[in-house]
C-alpha cells in the first residue's frame, strides 16, 4: 500500500484531525488589515464592564452584589446611570437563581422608587427566577471532565437570539456552574461557553461569584482556580470597609476593580447602602486627600506625645505596640483609622518629623517612636 494512502485512511479515524463542530475562525494575514479602519473598543461601564466577554462580579455572601447587579440591569434598560457612571442604554436579561420573584420584585420597588421611575419604564428588562430549579448552565460527564451546554444554556441562547439585549447578567456562578471550582479546564471551559454567548449575542455578560475563604481572607476576591481570574476580561469585588474585623459603617462598600485588561486595575468607588439601593459617595477630591492626611498626621504627633508624657512607647514594625493600631483604638483618635495612621506614620517618617529610636538596657535594645524636635 503506498504509505501516503495508508496516512490519509489513517486520519480518516483520527479524532485529532475531525472537527465536527463548524468554526466561524479562519487564519488572515495581519497584512490584510492595511486601510482597515481600527474598530473602537465597546463598553457597558467606561473602565469597568466591556462588552462582547464577561466580568465577574464578586462579593461575599450578604455583600449585596446581587442587588448592584440589579440596579446596573434598571440604568442599563432606562438608559440612566449606575453609581454616577453612564451605561450604554438596551436590553437587559437578568437570570437570578438565588432570589425568588417575591424577592426580586421587593428590589425593584426600591431601585424603581429611588431612581424616579415606574415599572413601566422596566419594559426592556427581562428577569427569570430560577430559585428551587435546576440552574445549572451545563453538564459535567465525570469520566472525560467536559462541559456540555444544557437545555437550560439552550434557552438562553435562545432568548438572548431574540432580545438582543446589551446586558446578561447571571447569578450566580455556585448555582449554574456543575463542575468543580478548583478544577481549572472546567473553569476555563465553563467562561468559554459565557464568553461565545457574549460574542454571538454582542451583548456584555457579568457573572456573580462568591470569593473562596482564601480569596475571603485575603481581600483579592478570587474563587477556587485561577482560572476563574485569567479567563475573564474584568473582574471586580464588591466588599465591606473593615479595619480589623471591626465595620464602622455596616451599609458602606467599595467596589475595586481587580482585574481589567482592556483598562486600569486598582480602581475604587464608594458607595453606600441607603433606603434599599446603594448610592455612591461623592468623589474625594485632591483637596480633601490633602486634608485628610494632614488630619492624621495631626493627631498621630498629638497621640504620640500624650503616650510619651504617660511613659508608653509604640514602635513601626507591629505587635501590641504597634503604633497605628494603639492610636486607631485610643479615645483621641477623632475618627482616624489604622490604614491613615499608617499612612501618617510613613509620611512623617520621610519627613523626619518622628524617627525609631533605640531604647532600654544594653541586653534588650528595642526600637521605639519617638518625636523630631
Amino acid at each position: 500500500m503506498n504509505v501516503f494512502a495508508h496516512l490519509d485512511q489513517q486520519d480518516r479515524h483520527n479524532p485529532y484531525t475531525e472537527d465536527p463542530t463548524p468554526r466561524a475562525s479562519e487564519f488572515y494575514s495581519a497584512a490584510s488589515l492595511q486601510g482597515m479602519e481600527v474598530p473602537l473598543r465597546n463598553w457597558l461601564v467606561r473602565d469597568l464592564v466591556p462588552s462582547g466577554t464577561v466580568t465577574l462580579l464578586g462579593g461575599d455572601g450578604g455583600t449585596g452584589k446581587s442587588l448592584l447587579a440589579l440596579q446596573l440591569a434598571c440604568a442599563v434598560a432606562t438608559g440612566g446611570k449606575w453609581l454616577e457612571r453612564q451605561v450604554t442604554g438596551g436590553g437587559t436579561l437578568f437570570v437570578s437563581a438565588e432570589d425568588d420573584d417575591a424577592e426580586l420584585h421587593r428590589r425593584l420597588d426600591d431601585i424603581v422608587r429611588s431612581a424616579g421611575h415606574q415599572f413601566s419604564d422596566l419594559d426592556r428588562l427581562t428577569i427569570r427566577s430560577l430559585a428551587g430549579e435546576d440552574a445549572l448552565l451545563a453538564h459535567l460527564d465525570r469520566g472525560s471532565g467536559v462541559l456540555s451546554p444544557s437545555p437550560l444554556f439552550a434557552d438562553l441562547n435562545a432568548r438572548l437570539d431574540e432580545e438582543k439585549p446589551t446586558l446578561l447578567v447571571l447569578d450566580t456562578l455556585a448555582d449554574l456552574f456543575p463542575g468543580n471550582e478548583n478544577d481549572r479546564a472546567q473553569a476555563r471551559h465553563f467562561i468559554g461557553l459565557l464568553r461565545g454567548l457574549a460574542i454571538r449575542h454582542d451583548c456584555a455578560v457579568i457573572l456573580l461569584a462568591h470569593p473562596s475563604l482564601s480569596g475571603l481572607n485575603s481581600g483579592s476576591g478570587t474563587s477556587g482556580s485561577t482560572g476563574w481570574n485569567n479567563s475573564v476580561r474584568s473582574r471586580l469585588y464588591l466588599e465591606r470597609i473593615s479595619e480589623d474585623g471591626y465595620e464602622a459603617n455596616p451599609d458602606a462598600r467599595v467596589l475595586s476593580t481587580k482585574k481589567a485588561n482592556y483598562g486600569r486595575t486598582g480602581g475604587e468607588i464608594s458607595m453606600t447602602w441607603r433606603d434599599g439601593v446603594f448610592i455612591a459617595d461623592p468623589a474625594e477630591t485632591g483637596l480633601d486627600r490633602m486634608a485628610r492626611g494632614a488630619k492624621a498626621e495631626r493627631v498621630f504627633i498629638k497621640l504620640l506625645r500624650i503616650l510619651d508624657a504617660q511613659g508608653r512607647k509604640v514602635n513601626t514594625s507591629g505587635g501590641q505596640t504597634y503604633a497605628p493600631s494603639v492610636f486607631a483604638v485610643h479615645p483621641d483618635a477623632e475618627g482616624v483609622s489604622k490604614a491613615a495612621f499608617r499612612s501618617a506614620m510613613e509620611t512623617l517618617l520621610a519627613q523626619g518629623k518622628i524617627r525609631a529610636a533605640e531604647h532600654g538596657p544594653p541586653s534588650k535594645r528595642r526600637q521605639f517612636l519617638e518625636l523630631v524636635e
